[in-house]
């Protein structure tokens, strides 16, 4: 399906691995151009090599002040243009609320909350001339609140108040926001969980992300490319009735409205 992006230019953040190197991957073969940030420059030239049209690699810690307006106007001097913002970088340590620290809370803000809003306020003026597109890639924790995620919660809900706040400005000014939460997908950083799952219940992986999804009530796990497809929908010209969207993309995982 063409979804009319060729030569468009994206810039996405958190692109060296996971969701991020699979909307890297997505956006290429739909034609778009890259511009990829995370930390690990040599990640993200796999990345670039994985991909078929003009990539650039801006490796930088975007929990720094200056690298998100830094990141912006590198784009615009190698293309000349902005359509698509994806906003993917941010983990957030997860843990007891009491044993979580001061620290752990202000990195889980700096990178995915702080880059978001300083990602999208550096790119805004150019998104405006070219009438494009912000896409926030988020997490059902922002929605359902749990124990053992105080810090992603918070962070997550921040974040889908920020994508209606800038989708109520897009209106009036001509950039779509929308947001996609991500449910249980398989990253490193799931492998990484269900590795320490099974040795601690002393069972084999594949029982293990049996026994999670039953627990999640969900089928199975989703996988990145699954998010991937959403981000090119949410940046064509097919989604363009869709403003301050939300979409959650977990299998059924959350039940609420």
């Amino acid at each position: 399906m063409n979804l009319d992006l060729r030569h468009k230019v994206a810039i996405i953040t958190g692109a060296s691995r996971g969701i991020g190197r699979a909307i890297a991957e997505q956006l290429s073969r739909e034609g778009m151009r890259l511009v990829l940030a995370a930390r690990s420059r040599e990640l993200l030239e796999e990345v670039a090599a994985s991909c078929s049209t003009e990539v650039q690699a801006f490796p930088a810690d975007l929990r720094m002040e200056p690298s998100p307006r830094q990141l912006i106007d590198f784009a615009v001097q190698r293309f000349g243009a902005i359509d698509l913002l994806v906003n993917n970088a941010g983990a957030t340590k997860r843990g007891d609320f009491l044993q979580l620290t001061e620290e752990d809370w202000q990195d889980g803000f700096a990178l995915k909350f702080f880059s978001t809003v300083r990602c999208s306020r550096a790119a805004w003026p150019h998104l405006v001339r070219s009438r494009g597109t912000i896409v926030n890639i988020v997490g059902i924790g922002g929605r359902t609140g749990s124990a053992e995620f105080a810090i992603g919660g918070s962070v997550n809900a921040a974040i889908l108040n920020l994508t209606k706040v800038l989708a109520d400005r897009g209106m009036k000014e001509g950039v779509r926001v929308n947001a996609i939460n991500p449910g249980y997908i398989v990253t490193d950083r799931l492998n990484a969980r269900l590795d320490h799952f099974a040795e601690e219940h002393q069972t084999t992986r594949e029982e293990a992300a049996w026994k999670l999804t039953q627990g999640y009530g969900i089928p199975r796990f989703g996988e990145p490319a699954e998010i991937a497809a959403a981000v090119a929908f949410l940046a064509s010209p097919m989604a363009s009735y869709c403003q301050g969207a939300i979409l959650d993309v977990d299998g059924g995982q959350t039940r609420t409205l």
